[in-house]
């Protein structure tokens, strides 16, 4: 793409508007002006210049309309402003951030160096998290074809309704409700080999979804197998209260607790104590909704 002007010399905060820009309208597949004043608490006139100032730059990239009030993504839409690879953007929408910010090495904001594990990237293309993030937006149906683990021909399109996504920490899965199955369950997105948002609006919402709509209560407490010292340190790591380490989780998400917490989920306690420190404490509860993560 030919950009008309250079982007050297524009102000930091103008140009993570700018970033905003081309990150919404790529991923949700539309931005308004009030997209922009709400994000960054301008007024609507600033944010209607902020849109002016992109499209003189990248006069190929939006094009306007009226039927959404906004500018959307063109067929030659390239990012100039940001690095829209999904292991930038993901974390960043999680963490309801307006824009990416400069890598630690630039800019260390607290002068403490962090670090995280680093583990396998597990995501797919872009322009397959844009179409899924596009159909949660936009309420649509999506189109995919997806390689489960089952026996199924992963070859074949499935019709879902996303809702949400999720961050498990090791990978992300999208929450929908599939028409082939009659029912909500996970897609996990690096499984997801080709997807194309659908203009038919969703039939469902998240308020169908019984196990991501009701929460329960995950009551857990240290390995009994463990010795009274570890059993205690890992109460006071855990902030637990009378011996029960208690928080609320939606049912939907309970299995991915219990394995990201490498909990003990045998019926007599038979796993190594060092390697899965905590058992539960309310298992005939959170069985049905977590069946596979069960032993």
């Amino acid at each position: 793409m030919a950009v008309d002007q250079s982007i050297n010399g524009i102000k930091r905060a103008t140009q993570q508007r700018l970033q905003y820009i081309e990150l919404m309208a790529y991923y949700t597949g539309v931005v308004t002006r009030s997209d922009i004043a709400k994000a960054f608490g301008i007024s609507d006139a600033a944010a209607t210049k902020d849109l002016k100032f992109y499209n003189q730059i990248a006069p190929d990239n939006l094009i306007y309309k009226h039927n959404v009030f906004g500018f959307v993504p063109s067929t030659q839409f390239e990012e100039i402003f940001t690095d829209l690879e999904p292991a930038q953007v993901l974390p960043m929408i999680a963490a309801n951030l307006p824009f990416i910010g400069q890598s630690i090495e630039q800019n260390l904001l607290y002068g403490v160096n962090t670090e995280e594990l680093p583990l396998p990237q597990r995501l797919p293309d872009k322009k397959v998290v844009a179409h899924v993030i596009r159909a949660i937006k936009q309420k649509t149906k999506l189109s995919l074809v997806y390689s489960s683990l089952s026996d199924r021909n992963s070859s074949e399109a499935r019709i879902i309704e996303p809702h949400s996504l999720v961050n498990t920490g090791l990978r992300w899965h999208v929450r929908a409700y599939s028409e082939d199955t009659y029912d909500f369950r996970d897609f996990v997105l690096s499984r997801v080999q080709h997807a194309q948002q659908l203009s038919d609006k969703a039939e469902s919402n998240p308020e169908y979804d019984d196990d991501w709509m009701e929460p329960i209560n995950l009551q857990l407490t240290p390995h009994p197998k463990l010795s009274d010292d570890r059993r205690q340190i890992l109460m006071t790591d855990y902030a637990a209260k009378d011996d029960v380490i208690e928080f609320t989780v939606r049912r939907a998400l309970l299995a991915y607790v219990l394995q990201r917490l490498s909990v003990d989920t045998t019926e007599d306690h038979s796993l190594n104590p060092n390697a899965y420190q905590l058992i539960m404490m309310n298992r005939d509860e959170i069985e049905p909704f977590a069946g596979w993560a069960f032993l």
